[in-house]
């Protein structure tokens, strides 16, 4: 079944990337978002995106329609429920079960609870969940227009009816998924962060420049973006936080984080959403 009534906890580039998505594909919204404020600027980011969706896919949105059935505040009311919940806040495993726990009272027996984590114990979410078998991991990626995969990640709590209809939800809403079991960093950041935290290593050891690295890896393996570019758009913190969880894990020294990197996060030279990272933007 077709969720339709989604609540999306979390309006950073990833939440607001998958509002966006979803409303694209006629699909009621609610986006919860921490302080007034961030209400008009959160509406204004949605009509910029879905307008920029229709420049590049040339589809048809009557905009007036689609924000009518996009719903963003501050607080929501007592009485609300949702068929899905999608969490996408900071990646960080203790917020992300008190999140957990502060929704309780808008879920039913029947929602299903969906978290964008990259890296992080589906299995220990889950068990903070009241409805365990309903938990389960759907990490989309950045940029959620433009990137076609999702991974599915049953916890060893969800039911295999959770991770059916939520395979079919990915592939309603025009995403290719991959079912992937609940392991640190999962599929492509176990493969992927380690690459650009050796190349921040590379980068802190003067073997080349931050120019040289990411050349080299798109003229010599065909990469579309440098591993040094990459992790200015995943964000430098973003990318330690996977590191970090990688390491605590596993104990295994290959995912001990660049000193580098956790230099520039104390220094917030985060990348693209900071202005400054390895490029300055």
């Amino acid at each position: 079944m077709m969720f339709n009534n989604i609540l999306i906890v979390g309006s950073g580039i990833m939440g607001q990337g998958v509002a966006t998505l979803l409303l694209s594909k006629k699909l009621n919204v609610t986006q919860v978002v921490r302080t007034k404020n961030a209400v008009k600027t959160t509406k204004d980011n949605i009509i910029k995106a879905l307008t920029k969706l229709v420049r590049r896919t040339k589809i048809e949105i009557d905009l007036d329609e689609v924000m009518s059935r996009f719903n963003v505040v501050d607080e929501l009311k007592s009485n609300s429920k949702f068929d899905l919940v999608f969490e996408a806040i900071v990646e960080d495993l203790e917020a992300k079960k008190l999140i957990i726990k502060e929704y309780s009272n808008y879920v039913t027996a029947e929602t299903v609870w969906a978290t964008n984590t990259s890296s992080l114990s589906i299995t220990d979410m889950a068990a903070t969940y009241s409805y365990p078998e309903k938990l389960l991991g759907l990490h989309f990626f950045n940029p959620v227009a433009n990137m076609e995969l999702v991974e599915v990640i049953p916890s060893m709590l969800t039911s295999e009816d959770t991770v059916n209809r939520c395979w079919n939800f990915c592939i309603q809403v025009g995403k290719s998924p991959v079912r992937v079991e609940d392991s640190p960093g999962f599929i492509v950041n176990r493969l992927l962060i380690p690459m650009i935290n050796e190349a921040i290593g590379i980068l802190e050891s003067r073997v080349a420049t931050i120019e040289e690295i990411d050349s080299a890896m798109k003229l010599g393996a065909h990469h579309p973006l440098g591993p040094l570019a990459l992790a200015d758009l995943i964000g430098n913190d973003v990318c330690l936080s996977i590191m970090n969880a990688l390491y605590s894990s596993t104990c295994d020294s290959k995912y001990r984080p660049s000193y580098l990197l956790q230099k520039m996060v104390s220094a917030k030279k985060l990348g693209r959403k900071s202005g400054q990272g390895f490029y300055t933007y």
